[in-house]
């Protein structure tokens, strides 16, 4: 597992964030915004956005997190990429994204929605204790017009701390 450490982006990280979340394929699986809607998430309360780096500072990828300030505590992993799959990056990466959501805000219950074609990211997601909870069929719209279901999944902080031990 690579050695990574989280920290809150800024609006200089904004390209890395654009450019990684361009990368081919992943506009299947992640979607991407332009600079307004980044800056402007950025500056929300209701929004963290987190960069891993490596122990070089090397920006590895990053995590979007929203509905921070809800008062249900239900918060949403919004997106997650890394700049090079199968480094073993994604897994320390949600890892700590999900840390920071139980650790540093009053969220209960983190979910997210991932096409169900992503095996990858579900065996992430999977790894770090998201359970999948429904199917939201054919909710997903691919850049070729087809369509996909999305997996909804969560962890809830009870899981999570029990999972720290």
């Amino acid at each position: 597992m690579t050695a990574l450490s989280l920290r809150r982006a800024t609006e200089a990280d904004i390209p890395f964030i654009m450019e990684t979340e361009r990368k081919p394929g992943y506009d299947q699986f992640i979607g991407c915004y332009g600079v307004d809607e980044h800056m402007a998430q950025l500056a929300s309360p209701s929004f963290a956005y987190l960069i891993g780096e490596d122990d070089d500072g090397q920006t590895l990828g990053f995590v979007i997190l929203m509905d921070l300030n809800r008062r249900d505590g239900n918060a949403c992993v919004k997106r997650i990429a890394v700049a090079s799959p199968e480094k073993g990056v994604g897994t320390p990466l949600l890892a700590g994204a999900v840390d920071f959501a139980f650790l540093e805000t009053n969220a209960h219950r983190l979910w997210l929605d991932v096409v169900s074609g992503n095996l990858r990211a579900q065996a992430v997601y999977r790894k770090i204790g998201f359970i999948q909870e429904g199917v939201l069929r054919e909710a997903a719209l691919l850049p070729d017009g087809s369509r996909s279901d999305f997996l909804l999944m969560s962890i809830l902080r009870p899981e999570w701390a029990a999972r720290r031990g």
